[in-house]
């Protein structure tokens, strides 16, 4: 019996970020991400994330959008099957790296490590009051059949 094998294109879902605020009871508010993924049949799933992109978010109280003039939070950004490079995207505090398939070569000042699908990575600011990453940080995507995605966030205007 012969069987002939052929190819599959499978649509990527798309993607998208808000930042929204938990609002408290005590008037506070605690600003998250909240992820938008669509499947190409249609099917939507949310997310709730901290502001690293990473962290699991549950909210607490009322889910409102953040005020303009309120206190300045980060803006998420992000990229699919792109290189990326921190020397090109000033004023990042946060970067996740996610790998769904093949392998990224990620860069620092301590050298190349090779990160394999299901892998993730993620580097941030400290708590001592850092603006912003510096230093080496470089994604590279071109290892055949590999897929990533890049989340970064940088500080709101």
């Amino acid at each position: 019996m012969a069987a002939t094998v052929g190819s599959l294109s499978i649509p990527t879902p798309d993607t998208e970020f808000v930042v929204l605020c938990d609002a408290q009871a005590d008037g506070t508010t605690v600003p998250f991400l909240r992820r938008y993924t669509s499947s190409p049949l249609g099917a939507v799933a949310v997310t709730d994330t901290g502001l690293d992109g990473t962290t699991s978010y549950t909210p607490t109280g009322t889910v409102t959008a953040c005020l303009p003039g309120a206190p300045s939070v980060v803006e998420p950004h992000g990229v699919e099957n792109t290189d990326w490079n921190l020397g090109a995207n000033a004023g990042t505090q946060s970067v996740t790296l996610l790998v769904y398939s093949g392998t990224v070569t990620v860069t620092t000042g301590d050298g190349s490590l090779t990160v394999p699908a299901g892998a993730s990575m993620s580097w941030s600011v400290d708590d001592d009051g850092d603006q912003a990453l510096d230093g080496t940080l470089s994604i590279d995507g071109t290892a055949p059949g590999a897929t990533w995605h890049v989340l970064w966030t940088t500080k709101a205007a």
